[in-house]
């Protein structure tokens, strides 16, 4: 059987404390939905400016896809710093009643346990909760047009009622389940990656299958591997990884680099490169270097890890096939000298690019290849023999071949990038559905607003630099932008924004225009919507980079809000 988590229940300790984010009808100025980077960020920087903020929250604590991921190797594929907040008193070092408020990573990739800590870090210092109300669950929302108010309406029969709407629900928040037959029947433990238990699952001695090798799917393979008696990967499309190279963190070293003067320039920084990192694309191209200097190039970027091979690489490499095809073909070289089991080599690091490198998100693995190369592993290409049933024992594939398991972990992923927002009721002012806007194709301005939702906003999510940047870059360029607006219009009296239909189309036609010149099209992949069966072709993220996409933004908001009506 399926075993989910029940984290979004009604039964709600924290509604019996004196926090007025739980009344039965909520008023208040601002109604953030997600408590994770996005509407923790946006919750502060408004609070700053006097407004009134209340936020909803699924999950029971602050931290996003951070409170629901818990399953086995679960960790952030960004460096930190970089992966943090900018705002000044979370990381400086601060003294109060003698209390010493400080916080230092142990690694350079935290893992979720790490992560959620830095989350209770944020909490002592922005003191969040007290107008957070979780385990709230949005399932109605909708302008009236005679208050001129959101009413929004919540699972347990709850109802709220906001000048502005601020959704800050992330790209990866509803959860994608394959249909296959008997699904249910399975007599052992199953469980979908966002929804492990938090006491964890043995797997020690015992056959666990992952089924999907994105990021997820890695993390739990190679991990489950060092206790299970044996994993089998069921892959669809190899990942094409890349090394981690972990490392781990020393507290004085890091303490002395905030004293810095200079330290806020990091987070400044990483907000001029494409991806919000800190490093860029070179200013050349692949083949401006001869072979000998290209490979010593490569090599470079392999050894220093993490997504350098990608967005430290050539600036032509994903919009140029044949500087693509160099690039790939040193990552075959270098992976599958790590496969000894020759079968195994050629599924998971085939010597043909099964697409342009870096059009799917590479994962950062530790020692993926190696445990999967062990002889107790398998790997099962399901291109070749699909799955077609799950049994009260096992996995069938096409060929009849059963494998039986006493796990199996659905590393499937998400509706991502606008399953959230589609799945929890959004109506506009003439009462269609989001959902239904968006059936065959997605509009927003500025990857922000969308037309006929008047006074909502929205980060990390459709048509912005979403999937294409590191999180904390983007949801801090974006809310930034967002709060700048609020606080504009109501300097200037403005009551009421909406998009134009015509600046939806416009900004569709600019994404639409951006991705055309790259090869993301000629790849399916969830950044084009192309993993959900039914889903629109299409792509979903504003592939221009953060500073251009900027840009493009404030432009916007400089110029009277242009693309907007107002009154």
């Amino acid at each position: 059987m399926v075993h989910m988590r029940t984290d979004i229940g009604v039964t709600n300790e924290h509604a019996h404390s004196d926090n007025d984010s739980y009344a039965k009808e909520l008023e208040t100025e601002v109604l953030i939905v997600g408590a994770g980077f996005g509407g923790i960020y946006l919750m502060h920087k408004l609070r700053e400016l006097g407004f009134k903020c209340k936020i909803y929250e699924a999950g029971k604590e602050l931290g996003g896809i951070w409170h629901w991921n818990c399953y086995p190797g679960a960790r952030v594929d960004t460096m930190v710093p970089i992966y943090e907040y900018s705002i000044k008193k979370v990381w400086k070092i601060l003294m109060s009643l003698n209390i010493v408020w400080d916080w230092n990573w142990s690694v350079k990739y935290p893992g979720y346990e790490e992560l959620r800590e830095y989350f209770a870090h944020v909490e002592k210092v922005l003191d969040i909760k007290k107008d957070t109300a979780f385990e709230t669950m949005v399932i109605e929302a909708k302008f009236d047009k005679p208050s001129s108010k959101w009413i929004v309406r919540t699972e347990d029969g709850r109802t709220a009622r906001s000048k502005y709407l601020l959704l800050a629900t992330g790209f990866a928040a509803k959860r994608h389940f394959p249909d296959w037959k008997g699904l249910a029947s399975f007599k052992g433990e199953m469980h979908h990656s966002s929804f492990w238990p938090e006491q964890g699952v043995d797997v020690k001695g015992k056959r666990v299958a992952v089924i999907g090798t994105g990021s997820t799917g890695v993390q739990l393979a190679q991990d489950t591997s060092k206790t299970a008696g044996s994993v089998t990967v069921f892959q669809r499309t190899p990942n094409l990884a890349l090394p981690m190279r972990q490392g781990s963190l020393n507290a004085a070293e890091q303490e002395a680099r905030r004293k810095d003067p200079n330290y806020p320039e990091v987070y400044a920084n990483r907000m001029t490169t494409f991806a919000g990192f800190q490093y860029d694309f070179v200013e050349r191209n692949t083949f401006d270097d001869p072979p000998e200097e290209r490979e010593r190039f490569y090599e470079k970027l392999w050894e220093a890890g993490g997504f350098e091979f990608w967005l430290a690489n050539y600036k032509d490499l994903l919009f140029d096939k044949e500087a693509n095809d160099q690039a790939y073909q040193f990552w075959v070289k270098k992976t599958r000298a790590r496969i000894q089991d020759p079968r195994k080599r050629d599924i998971l690091a085939p010597l043909t690019a099964p697409h342009a490198w870096g059009t799917k998100r590479p994962s950062l693995e530790q020692n993926y290849y190696e445990q999967l190369d062990k002889p107790e592993n398998e790997v099962v290409d399901v291109n070749a023999t699909p799955i077609t049933e799950i049994t009260e024992t096992g996995i069938k594939t096409a060929d009849g071949k059963l494998r039986e398991f006493d796990v199996i972990a659905l590393a499937t992923g998400f509706d991502s990038v606008t399953g959230g927002m589609k799945g929890m009721g959004l109506k506009d002012v003439d009462g269609v559905s989001l959902s239904e806007k968006w059936k065959n194709g997605t509009w927003s301005y500025l990857g922000m607003t969308c037309n006929g939702f008047p006074n909502m906003f929205f980060l990390y999510g459709a048509q912005g630099p979403t999937a294409f940047s590191n999180g904390p870059s983007c949801v801090e360029c974006q809310g930034d932008w967002i709060v700048d607006a609020m606080a504009k219009l109501r300097k200037e009296g403005i009551t009421y924004i909406d998009a134009t239909k015509e600046a939806e189309e416009s900004w569709r036609k600019n994404v639409t225009a951006l991705s055309d010149k790259t090869l993301f099209p000629g790849t399916s992949s969830w950044y084009m919507g192309a993993n959900i069966p039914g889903k629109p072709r299409e792509q979903l993220n504003y592939p221009g980079g953060i500073p251009l996409y900027n840009k493009e933004c404030r432009e916007a908001l400089d110029n009277g809000f242009a693309g907007f009506i107002t009154a």
